[in-house]
């Protein structure tokens, strides 16, 4: 085939699938207006557009850069308040856990030191008090 002929096919597949198209109606938009009352267009532009007292009020609200009102820093102190004295509170839970855990391992430690000494005691005693090797005379 020549390339004219080639891009004459496509060019009609393309003009048969425009008008086919058209002809169909779309699911999203309608291109037939006769089906759209007056009615319909007053309720779109009252959900469309706001009263004019919401306008304002929407338009007032505080901006990016216009200063905090006094409520919003109250809030927000408030806020950092409460996060402060969770993380104070968590942070003493851990520090006293900690606490506790040191003091039954230093409790520990020194209850098998006690024990090793008393058996060395045990073992070494010679059946004088003090035992005799501390109390030696030199001759």
């Amino acid at each position: 085939m020549n390339w004219n002929q080639i891009i004459f096919i496509s060019l009609i597949a393309t003009v048969l699938i425009l008008a086919i198209a058209n002809e169909a109606e779309s699911a999203a938009v309608r291109t037939d207006k006769s089906d759209i009352k007056r009615e319909d267009g007053e309720n779109m532009k009252k959900r469309i557009f706001m009263q004019e007292s919401e306008a304002t009020a929407f338009l007032k609200r505080r901006g990016r850069r216009s200063t905090k009102s006094k409520d919003e820093v109250n809030a927000e102190n408030r806020q950092r308040l409460a996060a402060d004295e969770r993380r104070r509170e968590y942070y003493e839970e851990q520090r006293n856990e900690f606490e506790n855990y040191v003091e039954e391992e230093r409790d520990e430690q020194q209850e098998r030191n006690r024990e090793k000494t008393e058996q060395w005691r045990e073992y070494h005693y010679d059946g004088l008090y003090p035992s005799y090797q501390y109390n030696r005379h030199h001759i």
